[in-house]
């Protein structure tokens, strides 16, 4: 009774990981058809919009079209803090490269660096 129920654990521990994996680059890979099928512009700039990081060091980069504009950042906890303020950071576009003084560096609350 006891290996039987053992094994019930075991195969749960191994293929639910997988259900939600698969779940998740389904979602991805919808947003990425939905950006390349847009007539959205292009993003210009190879760093987050939101906390100036390199595109990719954090993982995965998320990305959406706002107002015809493709934007990508280093990570979706960024999103709240672009949706309070999108005019501060679509201003980055404007001027190409974030500077210094565009970089938010007081709070990277939710980032692994």
């Amino acid at each position: 009774m006891k290996i039987k129920k053992y094994i019930q654990i075991l195969a749960l521990l191994t293929f639910v990981p997988f259900m939600f994996a698969s779940c998740s680059e389904d979602k991805t890979d919808a947003a990425k058809a939905d950006i390349e099928q847009s007539s959205a512009k292009p993003y210009p700039l190879d760093t987050c919009i939101v906390s100036d990081e390199e595109l990719g060091s954090m993982g995965a980069v998320y990305a959406f079209v706002h107002e015809d504009q493709v934007i990508k950042m280093c990570c979706k906890k960024c999103l709240p803090k672009f949706n309070k303020n999108p005019e501060k950071y679509l201003s980055k576009l404007k001027r190409g490269k974030g500077s210094e003084s565009d970089r938010d560096q007081t709070d990277h609350s939710g980032h692994n660096h």
